[in-house]
Parts: structure tokens; sequence; C-alpha cells
């Protein structure tokens, strides 16, 4: 697996697949990149598909700090450019989300098109969204009730009804009071992407969740409305679209991706 030192930090990423094509998959909060394994088979026939693990994650190494939005999206950047792969079409779910748009700002010329999924501007721009990720942060001292808030709020009711009591409840160690997601976390609750939007240039697909309890859509619309000449489409799903409509969304990415 390839490592890269940008800054202060150790970021390695993986490669999936030959295709002719650079795809980025930037992951959220939490673990790391592992968050897209279950979708990389609908993209590896056309993509080599490039998965970093940034700042925060578990398998990154770095000072240990508090995080910027500017610095995850320079280790996306980096590894693009470490790979050779560029210009690539990056897709970033939640937290990736505003990574990956960032980056697109960053450097204009690495990015051809922009996916972001279940992403927001500011926390300051919804008391509910910075209240919410406050009191995650809050539950750090109680692994257990760490992770059910985490997964209360990543899926819609009708999905973990769906699931069951065991796969709930599996997922629910999932979702760790480690240090690097809390940091993830209070980047969450910290970060302005604002500044950084009318940079983008890249066309951009923003794709919001109707039933998020998480990041709730009017968010990822502000989104949308926010990066001018952007396409917008909405799953009726929780925060995971990813888990709840795997073959729907990948889809939808593909095609926006394709056209």
């Amino acid at each position: 697996m390839p490592t890269i030192t940008v800054g202060t930090a150790r970021i390695p990423y993986r490669v999936v697949g030959d295709g002719p094509d650079t795809l980025v998959l930037v992951h959220g909060t939490g673990p790391g990149s592992a968050m897209w394994d279950g979708l990389l088979d609908s993209f590896t026939d056309r993509y080599t598909v490039l998965l970093p693990d940034l700042s925060g994650s578990e398998a990154a190494e770095d000072d240990g700090g508090a995080l910027a939005l500017v610095t995850l999206a320079a280790q996306v950047n980096a590894v693009i450019d470490d790979a050779g792969r560029g210009p690539a079409d990056v897709v970033g779910f939640s937290l990736g989300a505003v990574v990956a748009t960032a980056a697109a700002a960053l450097r204009p010329e690495q990015v051809r098109r922009l996916v972001a999924t279940a992403g927001w501007i500011s926390s300051e721009q919804d008391e509910y969204l910075r209240l919410s990720f406050a009191t995650w942060l809050s539950l750090a001292g109680d692994p257990v009730a760490f992770g059910r808030y985490a997964t209360l709020t990543a899926f819609s009711r009708g999905f973990l009804n769906r699931i069951g009591r065991a796969a709930v409840e599996a997922n629910t160690a999932y979702m760790q009071p480690t240090s690097g997601t809390l940091r993830h976390i209070a980047l969450d609750l910290a970060l302005d992407l604002g500044p950084l939007l009318p940079r983008v240039q890249a066309p951009a697909l923003v794709i919001g969740c109707t039933q998020d309890a998480t990041v709730p859509v009017e968010n990822t619309r502000r989104l949308h409305a926010a990066l001018p000449g952007s396409a917008y489409a909405e799953f009726d799903t929780g925060h995971i679209v990813l888990a709840e409509e795997t073959e729907a969304y990948t889809k939808t990415v593909r095609d926006f991706l394709d056209a």
C-alpha cells in the first residue's frame, strides 16, 4: 500500500482496479476508507480507484493535533499527485463530501467531476446540526452510548427495522470514540466550507438524504444551492445512503460521472 508524507502526516492509500480513468473515494468521520469496500465492484470496470485514509482514520499517522479542512483536502490532492492519476473524479461522503469539495476548490485542475454526498457547509447554519455534533462529542466517555448514538442517527428507522436487532447491535460497535474519530467530529463541528465554494470549477453532483438525522437534508440542499450549476439528487434514506440504497446510489453516481 503506498504511503505518502503530507506535512506532518503519513497518509496511506489503496489502489483498486486498473481502469483507464481515476476515481478517488473520500471517507467520512470514523475509521477510514473501508466504508467504501462494498461499492468498489460498481466502479472498477472503468476506474482505477484510489482510497486514501486521511488524518484521524485508523491507518493514518500524524501529530494528533486538531484537524483543519484544508489539511484533509491537501491530503486528497497529494494522493492524486502521488498516484500520477489526475485529473480525477472525486466522490466524498459526509465529512468526505466537504473534504472532496474543498479539494476541488483548492486544486481545480485536479478534479474532473465532483460528487458530494450528505455534506454541509457549516454547523453554524443549523442549531440541530451543531447540537448533534456537540452531543456526539460529549458521549466520548461512554463507548456504548457513543456507538448507539452514531447508529441511531446514521440510518433511517425503516432500515434499522429491516436489518433486525442483531445487525443493529453489530453496527453500534463500528463507530468508537477513538482519538481520531473524536478529532473528526470536532472538525465536523468547527469547519466552514463557505469561503471555498466560489473556487469550485468542476461539474458537481450533490446528493441529499431526506431522512438524514446526522446531517439534515436542508444542509445538503444548502450546499447544492451554493454550488452554481451543480446537479442534485435525493434519496429517501438515512445518512448512510451507501448502505440503504447501494445499487441506486452507485447508479446515480456512475450516470453523473459517465455523462
